[in-house]
């Protein structure tokens, strides 16, 4: 079995605002004393995770990121004709397990990601509270799990502070997509028209706004632990790699959905390169530390890319054990070559 298997793709998006700072504009970073366009990590895994690909791929394997479980759980009992104090005692017992609870509230603190059968076994629990069993100690000790196979926590880990015991070490890491070329951030201005207006008084518009954005091609690096997905989920292999395979697709066609409605920004990846063996990962960002330039921007970056390649190969000997590419540009390659690419690890 391969141990290491890395994505690099470049996707090319028009006049955009995927990914949002505190002030409402794009993100950005500087590289190599350039500003460039950025979309973090964040944002895309979140993407992804939620995404309706993900979820018809991966049905039953897939958690919840909450702090309001609490309060799900307090509905359900109420629900169900559960006394106040009953419904506010209890639900605070079974959270509890997962974090500290605000002052006063069910509510957690942090954010704790729920797997599939820990959400299954608070719904026991709270079928027993509706039926008027009392749940112990021992049953409440039973509700963090060790061992799961819930994907998203396979992929992306979890950190439960004050039960470390029942963490997952993240088996795909992503690095925040960056441009290889440089960027200037523009202003939309833009109006908006009463449509009952007649202008008989008011000829001025309904609503005046600004809007930053940024036209942008991006480069973006995944790099999977194999071995630490495939003792994630388990030892199942069948699930390993249809995980795989549905991550291939949501990052090749999903885009983040900052300002969508606004700019229909959507794209498909340009280039794909996968790269599978047991050598240690590289991100090659440093082929871009010098700004691409020109009229065909994602031509050019190709072919920086697979420069870069070619570089290392030549310094350190072959960097994967495996490799399948797909340029859109050049009609080489499809999706389908990139996923069985990644099968080839064997896991």
């Amino acid at each position: 079995m391969k141990r290491f298997m890395q994505l690099h793709l470049l996707t090319s998006y028009p006049p955009s605002n995927l990914n949002r700072d505190d002030s409402g504009r794009p993100k950005t970073a500087t590289m190599g004393g350039k500003l460039r366009g950025r979309i973090s990590s964040q944002s895309l895994k979140r993407v992804w995770r939620t995404s309706e690909l993900f979820k018809e791929q991966l049905a039953g394997h897939i958690g919840i990121r909450t702090k309001l479980m609490g309060k799900e759980i307090e509905k359900k009992l109420r629900d169900k004709g559960v006394d106040e104090k009953t419904t506010r005692d209890q639900a605070e017992k079974i959270v509890n397990k997962f974090g500290k609870l605000k002052k006063d509230s069910s509510q957690l603190e942090q954010l704790a990601h729920f797997s599939p059968d820990e959400q299954q076994t608070i719904d026991s629990l709270v079928d027993e509270i509706v039926a008027g069993n009392k749940v112990d100690d021992k049953k409440l000790g039973g509700i963090l799990q060790e061992k799961h196979k819930a994907v998203d926590i396979a992929m992306f880990g979890r950190m439960l502070a004050e039960t470390p015991k029942f963490n997952t070490e993240a088996a795909v890491q992503v690095a925040h997509a960056i441009s290889p070329h440089t960027i200037e951030l523009e202003d939309d201005f833009f109006t908006a028209v009463d449509d009952l207006n007649k202008h008989e008084e008011d000829a001025g518009a309904g609503h005046l706004g600004e809007t930053e954005f940024i036209a942008s091609l991006f480069y973006l690096y995944i790099c999977i632990d194999l071995k630490q997905l495939l003792d994630n989920l388990q030892g199942d292999i069948d699930l390993t790699n249809k995980s795989l395979a549905t991550l291939i697709e949501c990052t090749a066609t999903l885009s983040p959905t900052g300002k969508q409605n606004s700019f229909a920004s959507r794209a498909r990846a340009s280039y794909i390169r996968c790269e599978v063996g047991n050598q240690q990962p590289r991100n090659l960002s440093v082929a871009f530390l010098k700004p691409v330039t020109g009229k065909d921007l994602l031509t050019v970056a190709i072919k920086e890319l697979e420069d870069e390649v070619y570089r290392q190969d030549q310094a350190y000997g072959a960097c994967a054990d495996r490799t399948a590419v797909m340029n859109v540009t050049s009609g080489k390659g499809t999706l389908v070559d990139i996923i069985n690419c990644a099968m080839s690890a064997k896991v």
